[in-house]
């Protein structure tokens, strides 16, 4: 079914009749606000001051505490945003960023429905999704559950997925908020955001999930934001989401992200999870006895959490709706569709896509994910799904018996990698293995507290992907035995690698703690202070003699999702040999590079450049002269400019969830048009990245100053004239299109509408995404050249052409004043210009504002 425009009739229609329901800012599924304030208050009432302070902190990982002798039950969360769980497995639905990059707002509705349809089979009232953080910078090891870049594409994609889950009678919860930009350091960090850049950057999703969306609950994020924890900060929490937005739903900690009971208490935090620590009796009751906090404050956070679920329908039907399937069809119909429109074709040399199976005698497939089925990355995010298709199972069910299809993994992986290092203890080595040493305290401080010898330098990673386990641990753990709680311990593995020959040496560490690895008492990666990247890796020469290498773990966590892993590889024997073999006699090499839940997961950042060894691996099979298309599995853009030129075709699918090896194949062979527009801006060098520069903590502070301002991605990009190696938007088709006839209306106070059409000038049908920007000629403050103000998915046949039309408004034209705390348009001409992405401006023309306008940021 086609897309129909934004804010066309038929779209405010459609809107009008959701919003009907929604009519008060303090309701989210329909029922009367008098009505639910009056059961509310009754139930309040009643409470006993014991029953409040249950009430407001967590019971066990994923449930809040119930409340028999009144009839209210606990609410059971399911993990998110891109699969309902727990328990597991479940469906595995593409990752946020591949949903942004389908530009699709029915389909983000579609994905929200289905995941309402999962939480309500596992009895959960909570999702804990969507995850809306801007994309900064690549680094950022959560990118992969975000919407990109752009606040206005993030902030449509999110409506969608909101009202989507909580059609279904399930509250979504809206997270991080606020300035949780990156992984590295979240519990420590400072986001120092100024107020411009706050309201227009950073704020916009957030806001248009609570005005229009109505969303049930917010997730405060465990970083500090301009000098308070984000669980404590009075003006962003109260101000800005309860006072100035009209927020009457539930504020809600992230995991063990609570620092201090008085100030949490009264700096608008409502639910702390997993378990009522810091919102504890033991802590409340004295400072109720003294003053600190008051009873009232208490009151308000019950009658929150009471009256979401009353709204919601919580206290009067069982959340568990035992005749949804969990294996659920539509649900994977869904996932596969997010997977097929998310999917961007970056490059396509001389139209060497698509292929024709019919011509091809043998495909080699090769490289470390192409039968992982990598559904997503790492972290609260990571999915364990009930069936999936991996890049080799999609493309050999595609193309059938008649054509051979090979496959070689290419590389070994990086916990293999370490598991085959051999290390011994001593220099002579004559015994194999490493020292482990371990401490009382944190940076190698405190008692020894044992010595063993290991035989590798690694440590388990994440139960996620064991969906007992996990399943257990979240319904039965408690505070007294938190695995959430950051641990104080630290380590020393010492060992010697001695190679076989001289020569060139790749060396990793994976772990999301602080250390320090040295190798032959020279540091090598020094992560004491800053821990950038989950995975770090470098190449060494190293001579045929014993070298000693130390990692000093100064931090760990419990918990963590990558575990700890140390290794060496020769980059003379990295590629696998039969990889070769068999590249060298296909037809066509499809090659499958990217991240992992491994390397690319909550809790760390990730590199820039690609995991261990795969860059190698590209270099040796393109060395073969075969036509390579490489498939990249990763939440944000990676380093492709030492081999973007030797290859002919470039897909980025993101995660695509569990029938990504399903559409891979699908658009590959052609069965599918590619219609993915990338959601962010793709740099040819990370320095290139508007926000690179203060992407990290100033020195010897904890805060992350955003000196780029409002000029992130595009923005940022355009304002320093620097050219992206793909711009924000940019996505190829196996068709063509046209944009012609950008007309405008009359301005009526700022609010007109748009028209222009689109044609498919090709031979194939496809879809393209209309992007409108807006920009000011003559800015009186410093403005972006351009900023996208509309969009629209447009599918058409061969020679089809649609009208298309979008509706400005005063927002579309505004920049924040922050003398005047308002929305200001300012009079004078701006331009709009029309194109598929922000480098390709195809139609353009002028509009005027002839007065000066001014918007509340209450409206």
């Amino acid at each position: 079914m086609r897309n129909r425009p934004f804010f066309t009739c038929s779209a405010i229609v459609v809107g009008a009749l959701f919003l009907t329901s929604l009519s008060s800012s303090a309701q989210f599924v329909g029922n009367n606000p008098q009505a639910v304030d009056k059961r509310v208050d009754d139930l309040l009432a009643k409470m006993t001051l014991d029953e409040k302070i249950d009430l407001i902190g967590g019971d066990t990982p994923f449930r809040t505490h119930s409340i028999p002798r009144l009839d209210i039950p606990y609410f059971q969360m399911a993990d998110g945003p891109v699969g309902a769980h727990i328990p597991a497995p479940t469906i595995a639905y593409a990752a946020g960023i591949g949903l942004a990059a389908s530009w699709d707002r029915a389909l983000a509705l579609s994905v929200g429905q289905q995941l309402g349809r999962d939480s309500r089979s596992r009895g959960a009232a909570f999702l804990l999704g969507p995850g809306v953080n801007i994309y900064r910078a690549p680094m950022n090891g959560r990118n992969f559950e975000y919407f990109g870049e752009d606040p206005f594409l993030a902030s449509a994609i999110a409506v969608g997925y909101i009202r989507g889950v909580q059609q279904e009678g399930v509250s979504a919860t809206v997270k991080h908020y606020l300035g949780n930009n990156s992984e590295y350091l979240r519990h420590d960090s400072d986001s120092i955001i100024d107020e411009r850049t706050l309201r227009e950057i950073y704020m916009p999703v957030f806001e248009a999930a609570v005005k229009t969306a109505k969303v049930g609950a917010i997730m405060d994020s465990y970083n500090i934001t301009n000098g308070e924890h984000m669980t404590q900060n009075g003006r962003l929490n109260i101000t800005v989401a309860k006072d100035q937005w009209h927020f009457p739903g539930i504020i809600m900690s992230d995991w063990v992200s609570t620092y201090d009971t008085a100030a949490t208490a009264k700096g608008g935090l409502d639910l702390e999870m997993p378990f009522g620590v810091y919102f504890s009796k033991e802590k409340i009751l004295p400072l109720l006895k003294d003053g600190t906090i008051t009873q009232a404050e208490i009151d308000e956070k019950v009658r929150r959490i009471l009256r979401v679920a009353v709204d919601f329908g919580w206290l009067d039907r069982p959340q568990m709706d035992t005749s949804i399937p969990r294996y659920n069809l539509d649900g994977r119909t869904a996932s596969l569709q997010a997977a097929l429109e998310g999917a961007v074709l970056l490059k396509n040399d001389n139209n060497a896509l698509p292929l024709n199976k019919t011509a091809l005698k043998t495909i080699a497939v090769i490289g470390p994910t192409a039968t992982q089925t990598v559904t997503t990355g790492g972290g609260s995010g990571e999915v364990v799904s009930f069936a999936n298709a991996n890049l080799l199972v999609g493309i050999s069910n595609f193309v059938g018996p008649q054509t051979k299809v090979l496959y070689a993994r290419g590389l070994h992986s990086v916990n293999q990698m370490s598991r085959l290092t051999r290390f011994t203890t001593d220099a002579q080595g004559t015994t194999p293995g490493v020292s482990h040493t371990t401490f009382a305290k944190a940076n190698l401080e405190g008692d020894v507290t044992g010595t063993v010898t290991e035989t590798a330098m690694l440590t388990a990673g994440s139960t996620r992907r064991e969906p007992e386990e996990q399943e257990l641990n979240a319904l039965t753990s408690h505070k007294s035995a938190s695995p959430y709680v950051r641990t104080t311990t630290s380590s020393r593995w010492t060992g010697y690698y001695t190679p076989a020959e001289a020569g060139k040496f790749a060396i990793f560490v994976q772990t999301d703690g602080k250390y320090r690895l040295l190798v032959d008492d020279a540091i090598v990666f020094d992560s004491s202070v800053v821990p950038k990247y989950i995975l770090n890796q470098t190449t060494l020469a190293l001579t045929q003699a014993p070298h000693k290498v130390v990692l000093e773990q100064l931090s760990q966590q419990i918990g963590s999702v990558s575990g700890m892993r140390v290794g060496i590889a020769p980059l003379s024997t990295i590629v696998e040999k039969d990889a070769l073999e068999m590249a060298s006699h296909a037809d066509t090499v499809v090659l499958a590079v990217g991240f992992n839940a491994s390397s690319e997961s909550e809790g760390g950042d990730r590199t820039f450049e690609l995991p261990v060894g795969q860059e190698q691996l590209i270099q040796q099979i393109t060395a073969l002269g075969k036509k390579t298309i490489v498939f990249i599995t990763s939440g944000g853009s990676v380093d492709i400019s030492n081999w973007k030129d030797k290859v002919q075709g470039i897909f980025e699918t993101w995660y695509a969830g569990e029938e990504g090896g399903t559409a891979a194949a699908r658009l590959l062979f052609g069965e599918d048009n590619p219609s993915g527009h990338l959601p962010i801006s793709w740099e040819k060098k990370i320095t290139d990245n508007p926000s690179y520069r203060n992407y990290y903590p100033d020195a010897g502070t904890n805060k992350i100053v955003y000196r780029e301002g409002i000029f992130v991605g595009y923005r940022g990009y355009e304002h320093n004239h620097v050219e992206p190696q793909y711009p924000f938007g940019f996505g190829l088709s196996y068709t063509t299109f046209s944009f012609s006839k950008l007309k405008s209306t009359a301005s009526v106070d700022g609010h007109m509408t748009i028209t222009c059409d689109v044609t498919n000038t090709g031979n194939r049908l496809g879809a393209t995404v209309a992007q409108l920007y807006v920009g000011q000629e003559s800015a009186t403050v410093d403005r972006p050249s351009k900023e996208l103000k509309g969009f629209e998915r447009i599918v058409l046949q061969p020679g089809e052409t649609e009208h298309v039309s979008f509706s400005l408004d005063p927002r579309s034209f505004s920049y924040f004043d922050v003398k005047s705390s308002s929305w200001r348009a300012d009079a004078g001409a701006y331009d709009l210009t029309l194109g598929d992405s922000s480098q390709d401006t195809q139609q353009k023309i002028t509009v005027r504002l002839e007065k000066p306008l001014t918007s509340s940021i209450s409206e």
